[in-house]
């Protein structure tokens, strides 16, 4: 192919048209909103839900572990009540799976024998989704 053949007017006009298509497509790309849904995860704030009330509750038997816990799971900005939650106490390495709601408050027990030491808990991971 030499540059005359590429000076033809047949060549500009495929060049327009390939120009014009790569913008029209760039344009819907750029269009593209994702809406806010109630799904998160992360330590502090996270857009979807507040945590709050949350109450532990000691093992009978054994006072140094933590039998259960519960706290209000409240959608903000939007979102729909959380269909799923689950907790973690040893930094995401074991999820329990919480039951509820009862109005916006979940419980998570621990199974028997994997109750967590009250002296260990530093922190609690809460996922929550619709």
């Amino acid at each position: 192919m030499t540059i005359s053949n590429l000076l033809k007017p047949k060549f500009f006009a495929i060049a327009i048209i390939i120009f014009v298509l790569a913008t029209v497509a760039f344009g819907y790309a750029a269009a593209n909103v994702v809406p806010e849904s109630g799904a998160g995860e992360g330590v502090g704030t996270v857009s979807g839900y507040t945590i709050a009330n949350i109450d532990y509750t000691l093992l009978t038997g054994d006072p140094t572990k933590v039998a259960s816990v519960t706290f209000d799971v409240t959608p903000t900005s939007g979102a729909q009540a959380p269909e799923d939650v689950l907790i973690s106490v040893d930094s995401g390495t074991t999820w329990i799976t919480c039951t509820g709601p009862t109005t916006n408050n979940w419980a998570c027990a621990f199974g028997t024998g994997t109750e967590p030491d009250v002296s260990t808990l530093t922190s609690m991971q809460v996922v929550a989704a619709q």
